[in-house]
């Protein structure tokens, strides 16, 4: 059973906020770190379209990439977390800004954090995220064994929504599925021509064209 130490408190970032320069009042001087923005998902209840944009927000305001690492405790859970975590990926990605995604398979977020969890990464979770037999928020368990600071993302549940907002985010998530789902079908057809400087064009043309449609699709929902 891991001991809890005393660690200052998660840095939970408001849902309102908007600013990325803002980010750097939780902890006075922040130096931009080397290493990646870890984010960690799990579960359906996230609201897609507004966790992508609170993350792009840190990710530029801390000045690093993104890996979405995502918990799989059932087998039958991965394909549709998969998804979710490529659906939220490609609304994050930008010309500058990158984006990885992984998923583990376990129950304990400690274990999967430590695999992945180099000096220098800045990790963030969501808000009501809990684990151990405990059920401690998942952002003290961490900050106690891992002896880092969190970010926690708030307000993104899909509960504290109005009922009316669920179209506009059912548009916004049915855009994007389905850009990303034409793109790939396109990069397979493209992956078939010779090899040749057309090729390696039209591949990295379609890309492009793939992150600049869905982030401006969904910035007409946000």
């Amino acid at each position: 059973m891991n001991k809890l130490h005393s660690n200052p408190p998660a840095m939970t970032l408001p849902v309102t906020s908007s600013d990325p320069l803002a980010l750097s009042s939780f902890t006075g001087q922040h130096p931009a770190p080397t290493g990646r923005l870890i984010v960690l998902l799990t579960g359906p209840e996230v609201n897609i379209p507004l966790a992508a944009r609170r993350v792009w927000e840190l990710a530029k305001g801390l000045g690093c990439h993104v890996q979405f690492l995502g918990l799989c405790r059932d087998a039958a859970e991965e394909p549709s977390l998969r998804r979710r975590l490529i659906a939220i990926s490609a609304m994050v990605q930008d010309g500058y800004l990158f984006t990885d995604v992984k998923v583990e398979h376990g129950k304990n977020w400690l274990d999967i954090v430590r695999s992945s969890w180099q000096a220098g990464d800045v990790l963030a979770c969501i808000a009501g995220q809990r684990t151990g037999l405990m059920h401690k928020p998942l952002s003290q368990i961490l900050e106690a064994n891992l002896g880092t600071s969190v970010y926690v993302l708030s307000g993104l549940d899909q509960s504290d929504r109005p009922p009316s907002n669920w179209l506009p985010s059912l548009a916004a998530w049915a855009g994007s599925i389905g850009l990303i789902l034409g793109f790939f079908w396109l990069q397979e057809k493209i992956t078939q021509m010779p090899s040749d400087w057309a090729h390696s064009s039209l591949m990295y043309l379609s890309l492009f064209l793939e992150v600049g449609l869905v982030w401006g699709w969904n910035s007409l929902f946000t």
